[in-house]
């Protein structure tokens, strides 16, 4: 539930501003009220939504700077974590690694967004394994949490980018060419930022505020 939350907040289908009603979120959602308000605590607590006294939760501003901070941080531990898996990594796992890069190309051709989005993971998930470094990946973890992964998984021009990046740093993994590892690393987390600000600037949610009437929404 908070993950839902998370990721409409973060794509500006609920607006910064605007009010998330408990029982609303509930009957769209087709749960009780409980879980809704669980999730609701725990983005309270990740500051993406605030108690307004007597009006319930309103979703929290989001400003440029906190979209480029969040994959800056994404982006630093992911260089660290590569950087261990060079020093790590056997010819068996970048077969595994290639393998799992055919799956996401093969998910992508299918168009289907939720097998792109598991493809994506297990690659990732099965990369930072190699690197033996459990408080750091859970740390790149917690802050890919904040990336809105169905908005890239239905984006083929995302998909091509993240496939070709996989193969550049699986081919730079076999040469031992750690330059061309920590460049294609950060690749797909400057994509994904420029992309997400990109969205978030044509839904408008940093233009000067005209007007308009106090409708809730969820």
């Amino acid at each position: 539930m908070a993950a839902h939350l998370r990721e409409q907040i973060m794509t500006a289908a609920i607006r910064p501003g605007e009010h998330i009603r408990m029982d609303e979120t509930a009957e769209i959602l087709g749960v009780s009220v409980t879980p809704v308000r669980e999730a609701l605590l725990t983005l309270r607590g990740e500051g993406m939504v605030n108690l307004a006294p007597h009006r319930g939760y309103v979703v929290a501003d989001m400003s440029r700077t906190d979209v480029e901070d969040l994959f800056w941080l994404q982006g630093e531990i992911a260089v660290k974590l590569a950087l261990r898996t060079a020093d790590a990594i056997t010819a068996h796992q970048l077969n595994e690694l290639e393998s799992c890069n055919e799956r996401l190309r093969a998910s992508l051709a299918s168009g289907d967004g939720a097998k792109v989005a598991d493809a994506e993971f297990e690659f990732h998930r099965l990369h930072n394994l190699i690197a033996a470094s459990g408080k750091l990946s859970w740390f790149l973890l917690s802050a890919t949490r904040y990336t809105p992964a169905q908005l890239y998984a239905t984006d083929p021009e995302w998909g091509e980018v993240a496939i070709d990046s996989h193969s550049r740093l699986i081919a730079a993994y076999r040469a031992g060419d750690r330059a061309e590892i920590v460049e294609q690393t950060r690749r797909q987390f400057t994509d994904g930022a420029s992309r997400l600000m990109r969205h978030l600037e044509n839904a408008g949610i940093w233009d000067t505020p005209e007007e308009t009437d106090d409708t809730d929404r969820r």
